[in-house]
């Protein structure tokens, strides 16, 4: 991971704080994930019927901008998967990687941060985002502070359990015990847009 200047501050409850306050004051944001949260728990909170889930999936991919080639093909997918509501409600970690992994075409793709999110959006408590910013953000401070017991590679955090393992390491190492996995995920991702920005 490449060095940022500034360095990034030192994750503290102050920092995860100052984030979340600057969330709040962000409309779109807030408006996105009410939006999504009355999508996914009000209007359509089941996964047996394909076109409320091609709702669901649509309307993921496009407030976070996620590219999929066949949203119906994603749709199918979770609808086929076995006692995915069940699972989704006792935050069934293999899910995502399960649920990641779509055939389009003939061709397997692996959809897994999509996948974290589509669970994460029943369940945001079982589970923590992943993407390109939480990803850039832990490998950052692992490298700085080796925040976890061993050093993992970029692909580990592609598989979940061992992507939660990490989130839980991180917690811990940096005493961030008292939040959620949401609100990390708004710490996190905030932090790796504003220091590691997508360049176009």
């Amino acid at each position: 991971m490449r060095k940022t200047n500034p360095p990034l501050p030192r994750p503290s409850e102050n920092q995860v704080e100052h984030y979340l306050k600057q969330w709040d004051t962000q409309d779109n944001l807030v408006l996105s994930e009410s939006s999504l949260t009355k999508l996914f728990h009000e209007t359509y909170p089941k996964n047996v019927d394909k076109g409320d889930v091609l709702i669901k999936v649509c309307a993921l991919k496009d407030i976070y901008g996620i590219f999929i080639l066949s949203p119906l093909s994603v749709a199918q997918h979770i609808v086929k998967l076995n006692n995915i509501d069940t699972r989704l409600l006792q935050g069934d970690t293999t899910l995502v990687n399960e649920l990641a992994l779509i055939e389009i075409g003939g061709t397997k793709k692996n959809f897994y941060s999509f996948a974290s999110k589509y669970c994460s959006r029943h369940n945001p408590q079982a589970y923590p985002i992943f993407d390109s910013f939480v990803k850039k953000v832990l490998m950052y401070f692992q490298k700085e502070d080796n925040f976890y017991t061993r050093t993992f590679k970029q692909e580990e955090l592609k598989v979940y359990i061992k992507f939660i393992d990490i989130l839980q390491h991180f917690k811990q190492y940096y005493k961030l015990d008292k939040y959620d996995f949401k609100q990390l995920d708004k710490y996190l991702w905030q932090v790796g847009r504003e220091y590691f920005p997508n360049k176009y």
